[in-house]
């Protein structure tokens, strides 16, 4: 009696044991030939929606609060005569930055803003149409284009996919350059977050 008591107990402490995984065991006994048994295992992965924009210093799928800043100095022999002037700054160096956009949930809208033309804080302005943007492949096999640049306005580009219909994964080196197509004031103009010397790029994602 006592071995039947201590067995039902154990049995029942079996029981209450908790389920640790979705797996099941199938014990088989018979003459059958062959004799089988077959055992299921389920499987779940879940995977965030995200997006990710890089223009300049950055780490991949970080935050970085460094901002870069282009510079660029025309000579005074050359002031208006359509010779392009490199810039200096930018993560890549000489005017040139890395640009980046990753998103997994659908075509992403690409744009930048200005909140109006370059001033000098004197009354005169630089368009932003005298800012010339040279876009190179970098690590993407599509290059990610630079929506472009209008003076107080934004401007927005539908960036393609790169994977099914959802995954976009784009990049390139940028480069910048200032046209110097017309003989302008004296003066610096735009500068660190003033005189509408800042572009803020955007995406948007479903």
């Amino acid at each position: 009696m006592r071995t039947v008591m201590n067995l039902t107990v154990l049995l029942a402490g079996i029981a209450a044991l908790p389920s640790v995984a979705n797996a099941e065991s199938k014990f088989v006994t018979g003459t059958a030939t062959p004799l089988t048994a077959t055992a299921n295992l389920d499987f779940t992965i879940t995977i965030p929606k995200f997006v990710y924009l890089r223009v300049g210093t950055g780490t991949n799928a970080a935050t970085s609060a460094t901002m870069d800043n282009l510079m660029f100095t025309v000579p005074a022999a050359n002031i208006g005569d359509g010779t392009a002037i490199a810039g200096t700054g930018g993560d890549l160096t000489g005017g040139q930055v890395t640009a980046r956009v990753m998103g997994n949930n659908g075509a992403i809208a690409f744009s930048s803003t200005t909140t109006g033309a370059l001033g000098n804080g004197a009354g005169d302005t630089i368009s932003w149409t005298q800012m010339n943007v040279a876009v190179a492949s970098n690590t993407s096999a599509t290059a990610l284009s630079h929506p472009g640049l209008v003076d107080g306005s934004t401007t927005s580009i539908n960036l393609p996919t790169t994977s099914g219909t959802k995954v976009t994964n784009l990049d390139a080196k940028w480069t910048f350059s200032y046209k110097n197509t017309a003989i302008v004031a004296a003066g610096t103009y735009g500068g660190i977050n003033t005189n509408n010397g800042r572009v803020t790029y955007g995406v948007s994602m479903p």
